[in-house]
């Protein structure tokens, strides 16, 4: 016998026990969120400030004064291609996918919508849509500023998961980029942007 065919063996030996087949997974989880729009909202927005996060609250019309604001004295600002008109600084850098770690590095901000956000973990989903970019854009920067709709924004985990592709390029961000020592010192930045910026905007048409 071979190492091979022993370790095998053992493996087979462990298993013998274990029903074979797929064991169905039990999802009696809870599946749906139970509070009115305005108290999800609030919610994710205490979660945000939990995590340190700035948020401003805006309407469809003063989007842009808000945005303009929250970049004021920033510096250099990219953004996706596909970002909704008047929604970038003047002086915005597009990115067409070619700058490099080193160009993305000399920002200072990036501007992106997303694709869904949790109220109950405060967390915003971006999937590499044209309004989001990709995921370099979003992670290298220190400033990252992001749009989120009203309407984007579920209670529930299950409830965000359903409104997202596998499929696509995820990135979930829950707060500005932190890790602790074992020490339990808080260190911002490592993964990702120091600093996070959500804009909430009551209804987006």
């Amino acid at each position: 016998m071979t190492a091979r065919d022993e370790v095998l063996a053992r493996i087979r030996s462990a298993l013998g026990d274990l029903p074979q087949g797929l064991v169905p997974v039990v999802r009696d989880y809870r599946r749906a969120g139970d509070l009115a729009a305005h108290e999800m909202l609030e919610l994710f927005v205490d979660r945000l400030a939990d995590y340190r996060a700035a948020v401003h609250r805006a309407t469809p019309e003063t989007l842009p004064a808000v945005l303009a604001a929250a970049l004021d004295g920033v510096g250099r600002t990219v953004v996706p291609t596909g970002l909704p008109f008047g929604w970038a600084p003047d002086g915005a850098v597009v990115d067409d996918g070619t700058l490099t770690a080193v160009q993305l590095d000399a920002m200072d901000a990036v501007l992106t919508a997303c694709t869904a956000a949790c109220a109950e973990t405060g967390t915003i989903v971006l999937d590499g849509s044209v309004d989001q970019g990709r995921r370099a854009v979003t992670l290298i920067p220190d400033r990252h500023v992001c749009v989120v709709r009203a309407a984007q924004v579920v209670q529930t985990v299950a409830e965000l998961l359903e409104r997202v592709d596998p499929l696509r390029p995820l990135t979930f961000i829950s707060g500005p980029s932190a890790t602790s020592d074992i020490e339990l010192q808080r260190v911002e930045g490592v993964h990702g942007p120091r600093h996070l910026v959500v804009v909430l905007v009551a209804d987006l048409a």
